[in-house]
């Protein structure tokens, strides 16, 4: 058992645990050793057994999601903890103020059609077993890569962030980092159904770090605040002068989200004549990969979440794969390295 992900799940509905134990079991390095109707019965199994993670319903009877979340976390500080919400405004904003008070991450919760869907079981399983491998400490086998690329010539004048499965944490703590009176706009896309950016960005924007909102169509971005990516809408740049300006489309998905990463990376190449640093946090998949590789062609620089600090190490690991970074670092040395570079010092 050293190696298998020990998960907990708990949630109201017998059909809903039972669907995602089954999704889980049906990969061999996930055992779902504990099944639990309600929060209080949820912080026994916790108190009497070793959990690697626990997915936890929101909505329960006797003792809620988050009335039960701190409890879990004092029987167990290690427990990494998913948060299943639904995807109401209501559902969204519980599950991101779980994750600013200790949860790992949050998956939408499943519904009857979801219980077939693979994408859905892809992305719970990625999460379960990206936590898990946290939770044990265990330091992935670091890959061979290709040496770092030089710095640019030209400091940025924008900075954009690519981030999906396990982002809203990193975005919490990278936002943190870099802090107020930064030089440039900062632009992200997450992959992240509608109902839940709005309120990332307000989440965000309660950090204090820096003025964050979801982006409009045609507003200029200004230096030292952020702009997210809609949900159902692709962010991308476009130049006015000498203006930066938001324009949000409805073209189609790509590499199966919108928005999507690539789409915004290739528009503020485009726009930015290059000048633009790149920051790719864990995700899966290898959106980013070719807008990285666009911008690093235009004269800009890309940074790359590490595969430890990373829930899943699809994006950042495609771009550092291709030699594309300036550096592939722990998520707390990235605001660093950004600002280096931002202030033409790296």
């Amino acid at each position: 058992m050293s190696g298998v992900a020990r998960v907990l799940v708990c949630d109201d509905s017998a059909v809903i645990r039972g669907a995602v134990t089954r999704m889980l079991e049906r990969d061999g390095q996930v055992r779902v050793v504990a099944r639990a109707a309600n929060g209080r019965e949820a912080v026994q199994e916790v108190a009497r057994q070793k959990i690697d993670v626990a997915v936890l319903d929101i909505e329960m009877p006797e003792l809620d999601g988050m009335a039960a979340l701190p409890l879990l976390l004092k029987a167990d500080p290690g427990l990494r903890v998913i948060m299943s919400s639904t995807l109401t405004t209501r559902g969204a904003d519980i599950a991101l103020r779980a994750l600013r008070l200790g949860a790992a991450d949050y998956i939408p919760k499943p519904t009857v059609a979801a219980i077939g869907d693979d994408s859905f079981r892809a992305e719970l399983l990625a999460k379960v077993l990206g936590l898990a491998r946290q939770r044990r400490g265990i330091a992935p086998v670091a890959p061979k890569l290709p040496p770092p690329r030089p710095a640019p010539l030209l400091p940025p004048n924008l900075l954009a962030v690519g981030s999906s499965t396990g982002g809203p944490q990193a975005l919490f703590a990278l936002v943190q980092a870099l802090g107020p009176a930064l030089r440039v706009p900062v632009v992200v896309t997450q992959h992240m159904p509608a109902t839940f950016t709005r309120l990332l960005a307000e989440h965000l924007d309660r950090l204090g770090a820096m003025p964050c909102a979801e982006a409009r169509h045609g507003e200029a971005l200004l230096p030292g605040r952020l702009y997210l990516a809609p949900g159902e809408r692709h962010l991308l740049i476009e130049r006015d002068g000498a203006t930066l300006r938001a324009t949000l489309a409805d073209t189609p998905a790509e590499n199966f989200c919108r928005p999507a990463v690539d789409p915004m990376l290739r528009s503020a190449a485009a726009a930015c004549a290059g000048r633009v640093l790149v920051v790719m946090l864990t995700g899966m998949g290898q959106d980013g990969l070719l807008g990285t590789r666009a911008v690093v062609a235009a004269g800009g620089a890309a940074l790359a979440q590490d595969e430890a600090s990373s829930v899943v190490w699809g994006m950042p690991g495609a771009i550092a794969q291709a030699g594309l970074c300036r550096a592939v670092l722990p998520l707390g040395d990235l605001a660093g390295a950004a600002r280096l570079l931002i202030g033409g010092r790296a």
